[in-house]
């Protein structure tokens, strides 16, 4: 894959990682909503009881709890499922649906219970119902679609009904919910394209930061750990082992002859060469063996619980693992090994690389492409 097809692939993972987060704080801030607007409904009642036909006031709160509980079972299936599925896609159609059946039922609700003659009665309905625009906006900040809907929803029907009627009063006040919701609209949009740049750039100052820490302990020609990340993820796992009485080997590895495969092919061809190398390491170990290039064409590998016995298996296998490598035009690459192991007395890692590092020579000495084993540490 290409930069760009790269670049184009890592927008989208932070595209999704941003309307996942947006997911979490709808969920998070909507708490309050799902008992506020029916509590709003219940002071609304309350206060306009001897003014509104408690019939229609009854089943308004009843039908409105019905939705209550709908939304509830919703959130709390979302806060009971594992994290790995709290993903738009599987959330947001849920949530859309049963907020505009709760806005709906609240806006047509609140129309049924408003007295046509009774201009003190419509102005608490009206007053309730803007409260309720007012807090859709800190609940729904993270989805500027849901905020504009159920602001509509809540505020339309009562609206659109004061605008059709006789009194100036009336349509002074519908018109001053219009011009209010119109100002809401606008905050509503700064408000959640803030948020989604909020966001967007947190995932993004977490990738550079995840990408400037892999380059750092990583050898750029291989792909394996540098020299500084090796010792480093190294001495915690020796440590471990040591603590644990688990038996632990270091093993060395130098390529034969490099220096003539750099001096007869050139140097591309050597770090061709080297790569080829850094992937056979990286394929052939286990996930918990640390392996790195200490420089030029030497490499270290600490193999954690591991016997003698199993440590010479595994240098034996990269041995042939690298022989059977098809290189052009070198053709045929080997490798010499040294191989040493740790008693549960020794604390020092470096001495038990120095002394796999010694073998090494020895390999060396003896005519290359073998593995020599140290004495115990």
């Amino acid at each position: 894959m290409d930069h760009r097809g790269r670049q184009q692939q890592q927008d989208l993972q932070i595209a999704e990682q941003v309307r996942t987060d947006q997911l979490q704080q709808l969920f998070r801030q909507s708490m309050s909503a799902l008992f506020g607007s029916y509590l709003a409904a219940v002071m609304l009642v309350w206060l306009g009881w001897d003014r509104f036909d408690h019939n229609v006031a009854a089943c308004w709160l009843a039908v409105l709890a019905v939705s209550m509980l709908v939304r509830g079972s919703v959130f709390l299936r979302y806060f009971r499922s594992p994290l790995a599925e709290r993903t738009p896609a599987r959330w947001e159609r849920p949530y859309w649906l049963t907020l505009v059946s709760s806005a709906t039922i609240w806006g047509v609700g609140a129309l049924a219970v408003i007295p046509a003659d009774d201009l003190l009665a419509q102005a608490l309905v009206m007053l309730f119902a803007v409260g309720m625009s007012v807090s859709a906006v800190s609940c729904y900040s993270a989805y500027r679609h849901m905020t504009v809907v159920s602001i509509g929803l809540v505020l339309a029907p009562c609206t659109v009904w004061l605008l059709f009627q006789p009194s100036t009063l009336q349509v002074g006040i519908a018109l001053a919910v219009v011009v209010f919701a119109s100002f809401v609209f606008q905050a509503t949009h700064k408000l959640s394209e803030a948020l989604e740049k909020a966001y967007r750039l947190t995932h993004e100052i977490e990738r550079a930061h995840t990408l400037s820490t892999y380059a750092a302990q990583t050898d750029e020609l291989t792909g394996l750990k540098n020299r500084r990340a090796f010792f480093e993820h190294a001495q915690q796992t020796f440590k471990y082992c040591q603590r644990n009485q688990m038996p632990v080997c270091a093993l060395m590895l130098d390529m034969d002859h490099f220096k003539f495969i750099n001096d007869t092919f050139g140097h591309p061809v050597g770090d061709e060469v080297l790569r080829q190398i850094g992937r056979v390491i990286s394929t052939s170990l286990r996930a918990a063996d640390i392996h790195g290039r200490l420089g030029g064409e030497e490499f270290a590998v600490l193999l954690p619980n591991t016997s003698l016995e199993m440590a010479e298996a595994i240098a034996a296998q990269l041995l042939r693992s690298i022989a059977r490598l098809e290189l052009e035009p070198v053709r045929h690459v080997t490798a010499s090994l040294g191989l040493a192991q740790a008693d549960t007395d020794a604390q020092d890692l470096h001495k038990l690389i120095n002394n796999a590092d010694q073998a090494l020579y020895r390999a060396k000495a003896q005519g290359r492409n073998q593995v020599v084993v140290a004495e115990v540490v």
